[in-house]
């Protein structure tokens, strides 16, 4: 399939997230506002060689499908603030590409699968990829966040709504 941007891609899970939330409102809306809340990542069989060594991080980066969201809006009133914003400038799931993140601390790994807390995550989500999360090279504290400036410490304590379903 093309589109005028160029090809499709479509990709297959590596594994599943689990987490205690079921619904998508009163989800907390980033993993700081999920300290201690606990899940797991069930691996496909056929890539648990792939977690050799991955032991020796904290803290992982989760990459995943945003899989109950549909359709996108290039402009969204995010959770954190009232005003309308460019979907680039949110993290709101409702982007054209439906892939979420998360930096999650990794707590064990047991076969193929991985304990992880920190969850903001909803129950069942496909899981794209795993990435070791390195502060020297994943972490810029200096750097501007634009409007999210004055709210981010708001994330802590505000959960999502169905908003963007």
């Amino acid at each position: 399939m093309r589109n005028a941007s160029g090809p499709a891609f479509s990709y297959r899970p590596i594994g599943t997230i689990h987490s205690p939330f079921t619904d998508i409102a009163g989800m907390p809306i980033q993993p700081s506002g999920a300290r201690g809340v606990r899940g797991t990542v069930e691996l496909r069989s056929d890539l648990c060689g792939g977690l050799t060594d991955l032991d020796g991080f904290s803290r992982i980066i989760l990459l995943y499908s945003l899989h109950r969201c549909t359709g996108y809006s290039l402009a969204v009133t995010p959770f954190l603030d009232p005003v309308p914003r460019g979907i680039f400038a949110t993290r709101s799931p409702r982007r054209p590409n439906a892939i979420g993140f998360s930096v999650v601390r990794l707590t064990g790994i047991d076969g193929c699968v991985l304990t992880i807390e920190d969850v903001d995550i909803l129950d069942g989500t496909p899981l794209l990829d795993i990435k070791p999360y390195v502060p020297s090279f994943d972490s810029y504290p200096d750097e501007r966040s634009g409007w999210l400036e004055a709210v981010a410490h708001n994330a802590q304590h505000t959960r999502s709504d169905d908003r963007f379903r």
